[in-house]
């Protein structure tokens, strides 16, 4: 059965959220939980999340054939954001990518794990066999821990990335098999 939206999870702390998927009516408050990150928090990002228009061209470009992204609000906060990414065609079709940014208010809380819980999900039932994530030795080691506490397997790879300061770094490749 499909995974049904809006979802409330209920946190360890007592907390609870809503999770439903990213539109386009979104864009000004998931510009707004970006620019409300701290600086620590934004340099683990893979894309320009300060630049209005990289959200921008993710809310006119919404293609569920290529990611589907996941809020967690709390009220009409965001305090979460997460994509799987997967492609329909090539060698790589059945690797869903996970890619997320928490506020840290809201680390070690289980934001994370429920996220990741509907992407594993949705993954399986769309055929997928793995799903892979790939974070930045050092900077990254919460959502590490969590990974390795849900199953993900990793792997160093050195000096396979670049820091946010411009030096080479290891990276560590996440993989869950479905």
């Amino acid at each position: 059965m499909p995974i049904q939206f809006p979802q409330e999870a209920g946190l360890r702390d007592a907390r609870r959220v809503i999770i439903r998927p990213f539109t386009p009516l979104d864009a000004d408050a998931l510009h707004e939980f970006f620019r409300s990150l701290p600086e620590a928090t934004k340099r683990s990002a893979w894309s320009r999340i300060e630049a209005r228009e990289v959200i921008d061209s993710w809310a006119e470009d919404l293609d569920h054939e290529k990611a589907v992204s996941l809020l967690a609000l709390d009220g009409t906060q965001i305090v979460a954001d997460a994509t799987l990414h997967y492609r329909r065609y090539g060698p790589l079709r059945r690797v869903g990518r996970l890619n997320w940014l928490i506020d840290p208010a809201w680390y070690d809380v289980g934001v994370g794990v429920a996220l990741i819980t509907n992407f594993i999900q949705m993954a399986r039932d769309n055929g997928l066999r793995w799903l892979t994530c790939i974070l930045m030795d050092k900077l990254e080691d919460e959502s590490r821990a969590t990974l390795n506490r849900m199953g993900f397997k990793e792997y160093r790879i050195p000096e396979y990335g670049t820091n946010p300061d411009g030096d080479p770094c290891d990276m560590i490749k996440m993989v869950l098999g479905l």
